[in-house]
């Protein structure tokens, strides 16, 4: 059995494959769900609803993730070979601890033609890490994921955007993530000067009004 699970992904995603982590054993998205600020966009977590619904027979394979690549150094032998142009870390889950972040990037340079994408709140343990090592993977593009709807903010260190999410009635003119698949866009997934993605906040895959 391979120590790293890879997703094909459906929907929006459909095209692509990610290396995810269980959502609902992560204790910085479930402080995040439960937040009494109802502008934090983790309280309409699309990952949280799958996974305890429709998805819930993907939180082994989820978890083995999880532990996997947050308990200990992946050796060279546990580090897939990827075969595909982009792939998508975090689809679900987010960023557990420094070796999480320290396990992405032995596989961000191991497969140095793959491009790889992080979406994470967790600029903490991005920063730390990357300030430890001196240097982060050429092949991987940090996506700041703001946690506050109706806000846009800029990349924190490190990072090469931000991903926002605003109500479907605001700032429709700069809305620049709006429904078509991951695949055929590539904004998130390629180096390009768009610092801010911006998205109408979703449920199920649709635009709400809160």
């Amino acid at each position: 059995m391979n120590k790293v699970h890879i997703s094909k992904m459906t929907g929006k995603l459909q095209g692509l494959q990610a290396i995810s982590t269980n959502t609902t054993t992560n204790k910085f998205c479930n402080k995040m769900n439960k937040s009494n600020n109802i502008d934090v966009i983790c309280k309409h977590c699309y990952s949280h609803s799958m996974l305890n619904t429709y998805r819930k027979n993907m939180q082994n394979a989820l978890q083995r993730n999880s532990d996997a690549l947050s308990l200990e150094e992946l050796q060279d032998n546990d580090i897939p070979i990827i075969n595909q142009l982009y792939m998508r870390f975090n689809a679900h889950g987010e960023l557990i601890n420094e070796m999480h972040i320290k396990n992405l990037f032995k596989i961000c340079f191991k497969n140095p033609r793959v491009n790889f994408a992080l979406w994470t709140k967790r600029k903490d343990i991005v920063i730390q890490y990357i300030n430890k090592i001196g240097t982060k993977p050429s092949n991987l593009k940090l996506i700041f994921s703001n946690s506050i709807i109706n806000t846009i903010v800029e990349p924190p260190v490190y990072f090469d955007s931000t991903f926002n999410n605003v109500d479907s009635d605001n700032m429709k003119d700069k809305q620049n993530c709006t429904g078509q698949k991951c695949i055929d866009c590539l904004l998130c997934y390629t180096h390009n000067k768009t610092k801010h993605i911006i998205e109408a906040v979703k449920i199920n895959g649709r635009a709400i009004n809160r």
